[in-house]
C-alpha cells in the first residue's frame, strides 16, 4: 500500500508574469531557481502571449516541474493586474513576491526577506532596487534603503509611499488574504494602489537595505512598457483614477494626513513626468492633457504646495491655473542642485522679489508659490544658468540647413551693448563629450536674444551611425568672459517634416538622412533615418537585432567597452600615467610659471600677487594659469589652460616653476627641475591635515598621499611662526619655511592701489557712499555629508540689517568661494552679493569693519587696525567638531557674539569696538602676523625669479 507524503509548504511563491517575452522569461525564471533560499517555488502567469512564451514556460516547467507551474489566461488582459491576482489564486508559499519577466532577483533576495520577516514579524518587508541601464546602475529611492528597521504604522514614515513598486517586497500570505489585497484590473499603475494599500494595512513593515530586485532597463529604442507609454492619453488618466482610488482608501482608513503626503509626491514625481514630455506632444493632446490634470488637481489643498519641491509646487499650480506653458518650463531639470532650472519663460521682480512669470500675482498663493528670489536667478554668474530657447523656423536650401530662434534675457541681465559670439552644438545624446559645433549669428532682439545658423549637415556632422543615432541642439553663447549655455526645443510645427542628408562612417546602410524631432525630454534633435532602398531594408533588421536579449547585450558590451577605452584614453588616471613616465623627460622650457588658485578656481590670493609682481617687474617670465570651469576674471596677458586637461598636464611636466596655494594633482612626481614654492591660503585658527580628528583616523594609504603631496612642496610660505607650529606639522610638511609674509597682504600693509579701489567702488555701486562698509565673510560649511553647502544663507536677517542700519551702513557678503549667497533684489543698494569678486583682499581693502566667524580673513584683516566682530551662533559645537589651535575668546581682536542683537548692537558702535580691541589687535598682529611687512612678493620674486626669463 502506498502512503501520500504530505507536499512541503514553499517558503516563497515568486509569480512571473509574462506577455511575447519569449526572449527573457528563462532568465527571469533562472534568477528566482537560484536562490540561496531553497524553498522557493515559481508560477508563471502567462498573459495570453502570441510568440513563442507558451513554449518557452512549458519547457522550464517540465525542468523543474517540483517548482515551476505555470498558468495561461485565456485572453489577454491588457495590464499586470489580472495575472498577479491569478498567480496569487495559485500560490502555496507562506510568502508572497511579483517579479516581471524582464527582470531578475538578487541571488540572496528570498533569504535576506524571509528571515527578516522571521526575525521582525513583518507582513510587508521591502528591500533595494537596484535600476540597471546598459551604462551604470541607479538605486531606486536610495535614502529610504540605508538602513535596517522596523515600522509599524506608515503615518510614522510617509516617505515609503514614493516607493510604489510590489516587485522590490515581500508579502505573507494570510496577510494579503486577511486583508483581501488585489491588484486592481483594466488600470495601468495598478503597483500604486496596490502597494498604498499594503502600506496602510500592514501592522509591521520591515525594510532592508539588501539588494533584492534587479529593474533592468533596455535601451531607448526598445517597445516601451505599459507604464512608460506616457504619450497615450489613457496613460495619464488610469493613474489619476488609481490616485483618486488611493485617497478613497486613506479617506476610508481616517489617513487623511496620509493622503497629503501622497499628493506631495504626486505633484514632486508623477506629475513632473507628464510635464517634462509635453513639449514633444501635439496640441490636442495637450488641451486634454490639461483638462484632466486641472481636474485632479482641484481636489487637493492648495496646502499641498506649501511642502512641495518650489520648482515642482509652481509646476502644480500653473496647471492648476490653466498655464501650460510656464507649468512646462517650471518642470525643466537643473543640470545641477545648486542651480536654478532651466529658463525659458522670462521671470520678473515686482517689490524687491523675484516671481518665476508676472501672471497669477494678484493672490497671495500666486505671490507665495511663484516667488523664486531663493534661487538667485537675479544675481548668480550667467554661466550657472541654463537657458531654455526655442527654434522658430528651420528649413532646407538644397544641402543646407537654416536654423533661426531666440531665448530668453533673464531680467535684462544681458546687456544691450554687450557683445555676444555663440556656436551651435550638435550633440550626441547617449554619449557625453562628443559633439560637432557651428558659429552662429547672434543679436538682440528686446528682452529675447535672437540666433541664426546656416551650414550642411552633410559635411559638418559625420555620425558612426549605429551607437549615436540621436543628436541634441544646444547654444553656447559667449557673454563677455561668460558661456552661458541654451537648451533648444520646438513647441511649434518649425522642425515638423525636416530632413537633410548625412554621411555616417558606417556607411549610409545604417542612415542617410537626419530627421529633426523634439525628444521627450523636450529637447529639439536630430534622428537618423533610413530613406534609400538600402537603408529601409537595413536599418529596420539592424534595429530589431538591436532589441533582441542579445542585440540589448551587445549594445550594453559595446557602449560600455567603448567608455572604458575612452576613461583609458582620457582619464585623470593615464593622464598622470603619461606625466609620470614621459611628460617629465621633455626639456623644461625656462621661465615658465605655472599659477593655480583654489585649485583653478580663481584668479586670487598669494599666486596671483606673485605674478602682478613679475608683470610690475616687467620680467620676461611666462605665466601660464589653472583654471577649473570658467576663464571669466583670469588675465588676458596670460596662458590659460584648463585644469585637468592634457594641456594642463604638460604644462606642468615643463614649468621651471610651480606656485599654487593648495595643492597640484595627487600622483603627480615633481621633476627635480621644478621648483615648487606653496604659498597656502591662510594661516590656521581651525585644525589643519594631520591634525584634524578625521584625518588621524584615516587609512595608512590616506596618510602615505598627503605626506607626498606635501613631500614635493621645495618652499612653504609662512607668515609667523604660528604656521610654522600649526600649519607646517598639520600638513606634513617637510620644507623650509620661507619667512617673507603673505603676498596677498602686501597691499593690506601699504593701502593697496587707490585707483583699483575706486573701480571696484564702482562695480559695486558704492561710488560716492559715505555708508560705512561691513564685510561679512564666514568660513567654510558644510553640509551633512561633508559637501560644500552649495546655497549659503546668512545666518542673521539680512531684512533686520537693512531696517535698522541701512542708513549708515551697506553690508558685503563675501561666501567661501565653493559655496554661492543669494541676496534679495529689495536689498540691492544696502546687502551686496561680492562672490563675483575672486579676490578678497581688495575688498579687506574696502571694508571698513569686519564680520566673521573661524575664517582665515581675520589674520589678514588684522593688518588693517580696523573693527572686527566675531558672530559665532555655533561656537562650541564648531570648535568641538572641528578643533582649534587655540582659544578664541582669548586672542579674538575684537567682540565675540553669538546672538542677533549682540552683533547688531556692535555693528551700531563700531567706534566702541575699536576702541575696546585696540590693544588685542595689536598682539593678534604681533602674534599672527610678524612677517607681513608689505614686502613678500618683492622677496620671493628677489629670490627666485630675478635675473631669469625665457631660454
Amino acid at each position: 500500500m502506498s502512503v501520500s507524503l504530505p507536499v512541503r509548504e514553499p517558503d516563497v511563491t515568486v509569480i512571473v508574469i509574462v506577455y511575447n517575452d519569449a526572449g527573457r522569461l528563462a532568465r527571469a525564471v533562472r534568477s528566482v531557481l537560484a536562490q540561496s533560499l531553497a524553498g522557493v517555488e515559481v508560477v508563471i502567469v502567462d498573459d495570453a502571449s502570441t510568440d513563442a512564451t507558451p513554449r518557452v514556460a512549458a519547457r522550464l516547467a517540465a525542468g523543474r516541474p517540483d517548482r515551476v507551474r505555470v498558468i495561461t489566461l485565456p485572453e489577454n488582459s491588457g495590464g499586470c493586474g489580472r495575472p498577479r491576482n491569478a498567480g496569487m489564486e495559485q500560490a502555496r508559499g507562506r510568502y508572497v513576491m511579483f517579479l516581471d519577466s524582464d527582470d531578475t532577483l538578487d541571488p540572496h533576495a528570498c533569504r535576506n526577506l524571509v528571515s527578516t520577516a522571521e526575525e521582525t514579524g513583518a507582513e510587508l518587508v521591502s528591500g533595494r532596487c537596484v535600476r540597471v541601464l546598459p551604462e551604470r546602475e541607479q538605486n531606486w529611492y536610495p535614502s529610504l534603503y540605508r538602513e535596517s528597521r522596523v515600522v509599524t504604522n506608515i503615518l510614522d514614515e510617509p516617505d515609503l509611499l514614493y516607493d510604489t513598486l510590489s516587485t522590490n517586497k515581500c508579502y505573507r500570505r494570510d496577510f494579503l488574504e486577511r486583508e483581501g489585497l488585489l491588484f486592481v484590473d483594466r488600470l495601468h499603475y495598478e503597483d500604486l494602489l496596490f502597494s498604498a494599500q499594503a502600506y496602510v494595512s500592514a501592522r509591521k513593515i520591515a525594510i532592508i537595505p539588501h539588494r533584492v530586485y534587479n529593474w533592468l532597463i533596455v535601451p531607448r529604442g526598445e517597445t516601451l512598457s505599459i507604464t512608460h507609454r506616457r504619450a497615450e492619453l489613457r496613460n495619464f488618466a488610469d493613474r489619476l483614477e488609481i490616485h483618486r482610488r488611493i485617497d478613497a482608501t486613506f479617506r476610508i482608513r481616517g489617513a487623511e494626513e496620509l493622503a497629503k503626503h501622497k499628493n506631495v509626491k504626486f505633484v514632486n514625481h508623477d506629475l513632473l513626468l507628464y510635464l517634462r514630455e509635453l513639449r514633444s506632444r501635439d496640441p490636442d493632446y495637450r488641451e486634454a492633457f490639461l483638462e484632466l490634470a486641472q481636474g485632479y488637481l482641484a481636489t487637493m489643498d492648495t496646502a499641498v504646495f506649501e511642502e512641495c519641491n518650489p520648482m515642482a509646487a509652481i509646476a502644480g499650480f500653473l496647471v492648476g491655473q490653466g498655464d501650460l506653458d510656464g507649468a512646462i518650463a517650471a518642470a525643466d531639470r537643473a543640470p545641477r542642485r545648486d542651480v536654478p532650472p532651466t529658463l525659458s519663460i522670462a521671470p520678473v521682480e515686482r517689490d524687491g522679489l523675484i516671481y518665476w512669470s508676472e501672471a497669477f500675482l494678484d493672490t497671495a498663493p500666486g505671490r507665495r508659490i511663484l516667488d523664486v528670489t531663493d534661487l538667485g536667478i537675479h544675481s548668480v554668474p550667467l554661466e550657472h544658468l541654463r537657458l531654455g530657447g526655442r527654434l522658430t523656423a528651420m528649413r532646407t536650401e538644397g544641402h543646407e540647413l537654416s536654423l533661426t530662434g531666440d531665448f530668453i534675457n533673464p531680467l535684462g541681465r544681458i546687456g544691450a551693448a554687450t557683445e555676444l559670439t555663440g556656436r551651435l552644438e550638435i550633440r550626441d545624446r547617449r554619449r557625453k563629450g562628443r559633439a560637432f559645433r557651428v558659429p552662429v549669428t547672434l543679436r538682440h532682439e528686446g528682452d529675447r536674444i535672437g540666433w541664426q545658423a546656416r551650414f550642411a549637415p552633410v559635411r559638418r556632422i559625420r555620425p558612426i551611425g549605429l551607437v549615436d543615432q540621436t543628436w541634441g541642439l544646444w547654444l553656447c553663447v559667449d557673454v563677455g568672459e561668460e558661456t552661458v549655455v541654451v537648451r533648444l526645443t520646438s513647441t511649434g510645427t518649425a522642425h515638423k517634416g525636416v530632413e537633410v542628408p548625412v554621411r555616417p562612417r558606417l556607411t549610409r546602410i545604417v542612415g542617410d538622412r537626419l530627421e529633426a524631432y523634439v525628444a521627450d525630454s523636450g529637447e529639439l534633435a536630430f534622428r537618423i533615418v533610413g530613406r534609400s532602398l538600402p537603408a529601409r531594408a537595413v536599418l529596420p533588421l539592424i534595429r530589431d537585432v538591436a532589441r533582441t536579449g542579445l542585440g540589448v547585450r551587445f549594445w550594453r558590451s559595446l557602449i560600455r567597452a567603448e567608455k572604458a577605452l575612452r576613461r583609458r584614453l582620457t582619464g585623470r588616471a593615464t593622464k598622470i600615467a603619461v606625466f609620470n613616465r614621459v611628460l617629465v623627460r621633455l626639456p623644461v622650457r625656462k621661465g615658465t610659471v605655472v599659477f593655480e588658485s583654489h585649485l583653478g578656481a580663481q584668479y586670487s590670493d598669494n599666486p596671483k600677487y606673485v605674478h602682478l609682481e613679475l608683470r610690475r617687474r616687467g620680467t620676461s617670465y611666462r605665466a601660464i594659469w589653472s583654471y577649473d570651469q570658467s576663464r571669466r576674471g583670469f588675465p588676458k596677458d596670460a596662458v590659460l589652460v584648463k585644469r585637468g586637461s592634457w594641456a594642463y598636464y604638460r604644462a606642468l611636466a615643463r614649468a621651471e616653476f610651480w606656485v599654487d596655494n593648495q595643492g597640484f594633482p595627487a600622483g603627480l612626481t615633481k621633476r627635480r627641475q621644478t621648483t615648487y614654492i606653496q604659498t597656502w591660503h591662510g594661516s590656521a585658527y581651525k585644525r589643519m591635515g594631520f591634525d584634524e580628528p578625521s584625518v588621524k583616523q584615516g587609512t595608512r594609504a590616506e596618510h602615505v598621499r598627503r605626506r607626498t603631496m606635501a613631500g614635493r612642496f621645495d618652499h612653504f610660505v609662512v607668515r609667523s611662526e604660528h604656521d610654522v607650529r600649526t600649519l607646517a606639522g598639520g600638513l606634513g610638511v617637510t620644507a623650509p619655511p620661507l619667512r617673507a609674509g603673505y603676498p596677498r597682504n602686501d597691499p593690506l600693509v601699504s593701502g593697496g592701489d587707490p585707483e583699483e579701489l575706486a573701480e571696484l567702488r564702482r562695480r559695486l555701486g558704492l561710488d560716492g557712499d559715505a555708508r560705512t562698509v561691513v564685510l561679512y565673510a564666514p568660513t567654510f560649511r558644510a553640509d551633512e555629508e561633508g559637501r560644500p553647502v552649495a546655497r549659503f544663507e546668512a545666518p542673521f536677517d539680512l531684512e533686520r540689517f537693512a531696517r535698522e542700519l541701512g542708513d549708515s551702513h551697506v553690508l558685503l557678503i563675501r561666501a567661501h568661494y565653493l559655496s554661492t549667497a543669494v541676496v534679495p533684489p529689495g536689498l540691492r543698494g544696502t546687502v551686496v552679493d561680492v562672490g563675483g569678486v575672486h579676490d578678497v583682499t581688495p575688498l579687506l581693502l574696502l571694508a571698513d569693519a569686519l564680520v566673521t566667524d573661524y575664517s582665515s580673513v581675520m589674520f589678514d584683516y588684522a593688518l588693517r587696525d580696523r573693527p572686527m566682530i566675531f558672530y559665532t551662533p555655533d561656537g562650541d559645537d564648531y570648535a568641538l567638531r572641528r578643533g582649534a589651535y587655540f582659544d578664541l575668546a582669548a586672542h579674538a581682536p575684537g567682540p565675540i557674539v553669538a546672538d542677533e542683537d549682540g552683533l547688531f548692537a556692535a555693528l551700531a558702535d563700531l567706534d566702541r569696538v575699536h576702541r575696546d580691541h585696540a590693544d588685542r589687535r595689536r598682539l593678534f598682529t604681533e602674534r599672527f602676523g610678524e612677517y607681513d611687512t608689505g614686502t613678500a612678493a618683492k622677496a620671493i620674486v628677489e629670490r627666485f625669479f630675478t635675473g631669469g626669463g625665457r631660454d
